[in-house]
């Protein structure tokens, strides 16, 4: 068995660290670390290491990147192949397909919802970084296992920024141009369970209720993001994840607010009949437990909730992390083509610059 856990979030937590030692008594173990994003790099030499005797299972304990780390690995073990062989738009365009290695999930962080979904994030960081997918329906976890006690010892900084990830993707995949009947009835669930205990699983990392309140949103998000899309704060996040060191929940947890502002002052100006208006009330309605609400009072609770949590949960500016306003035309030319089509509401290319700017 080859076991892929994040860094010192595994090896702090007394619970991961008592089914290790379990694991360790009944399997002939293996253990591999992701810390930071997972890079193709990390894939290929761990495919290769294992070469020689190919595990008969890959289990993933941790966050998104352990996650996305091990789905591709499980993907290439049959095979040997470089994972740049399929990575989307960047690598060499060979057809995946299949076998994989069975892969179960084990999330120990609610943001991504990795473990739902089919494809498995890689980057390379730097000024001529990445971050692509290497995507297909048989990288899916064979089993998923989502407990909450996982997650107790996740730290409030993470939680925060990991919720604020799950969140953006519920509500983007609810406004996507993509969206469904289906796609909506679990977003908005998802929502619900955000509203209720993202600030409390902050504030309260031992609220076993609050913690799988939010892996229940997280998991659900990943299945709204595969069937509906994203929007305009994802696409921006893929090239600002790629050229620059900030983890993939506190770039959404920056953008969020005023992503949402500009989509609804676009709408409004210039497709006030677009349902992603009604769209985003009825989000209001559901962040504020306030079904009375009309339409403009519950758009504009949903703009001071959402406000309200970048400063209380202390979502960082993209200066922080050496965004410049010099950087903006090249984070615009490298926006998410996929997601930026599936906003509710087609951006310019100055407003898009704006949102950028407005987190500087």
């Amino acid at each position: 068995m080859l076991l892929v856990t994040g860094g010192a979030s595994f090896d702090n937590s007394p619970l991961c660290q008592a089914l290790f030692d379990e694991l360790k008594g009944q399997f002939d173990l293996h253990r591999i670390s992701i810390s930071g994003e997972p890079s193709p790099q990390q894939v290929d030499d761990t495919v290769a290491e294992c070469s020689a005797a190919p595990p008969d299972c890959v289990v993933a304990i941790g966050g998104g990147s352990p996650v996305d780390a091990a789905k591709a690995i499980a993907g290439l073990l049959p095979s040997g192949d470089s994972v740049m062989e399929y990575l989307e738009g960047v690598g060499h365009g060979k057809t995946y397909s299949g076998p994989s290695t069975p892969f179960i999930a084990l999330p120990t962080t609610a943001g991504t919802g990795g473990e739902t979904s089919k494809n498995a994030v890689l980057s390379v960081i730097g000024k001529n970084g990445f971050k692509k997918s290497f995507r297909h329906e048989q990288l899916v976890a064979r089993h998923i296992i989502l407990d909450p006690e996982l997650t107790l010892s996740c730290p409030a900084k993470v939680t925060a920024a990991c919720g604020m990830d799950a969140f953006t993707q519920l509500l983007e995949s609810y406004l996507s141009r993509h969206a469904s009947p289906m796609t909506d009835a679990l977003a908005l669930s998802g929502m619900q369970k955000v509203a209720r205990s993202l600030p409390a699983a902050i504030a309260d990392g031992a609220n076993l209720s609050a913690r799988a309140d939010m892996l229940y949103a997280s998991s659900v998000s990943g299945l709204t993001l595969a069937n509906a899309g994203l929007g305009s704060v994802h696409g921006l996040a893929s090239p600002i994840g790629a050229c620059f060191p900030i983890p993939h929940g506190e770039v959404c947890g920056s953008l969020l607010f005023e992503a949402t502002r500009l989509n609804i002052e676009a709408m409004q100006s210039r497709e006030p009949d677009n349902i992603g208006l009604f769209k985003y009330a009825e989000a209001g309605r559901i962040m504020s437990n306030d079904h009375s609400l009309g339409d403009e009072a519950a758009r504009q609770q949903l703009l001071t909730l959402l406000e309200q949590w970048t400063t209380e949960f202390h979502m960082p500016l993209l200066s922080d992390y050496g965004i410049t306003e010099d950087d903006i035309p090249v984070l615009i030319a490298h926006a998410s083509s996929g997601s930026m089509k599936t906003n509710p509401v087609t951006l310019t290319d100055a407003e898009t610059g704006e949102l950028i700017q407005s987190r500087l």
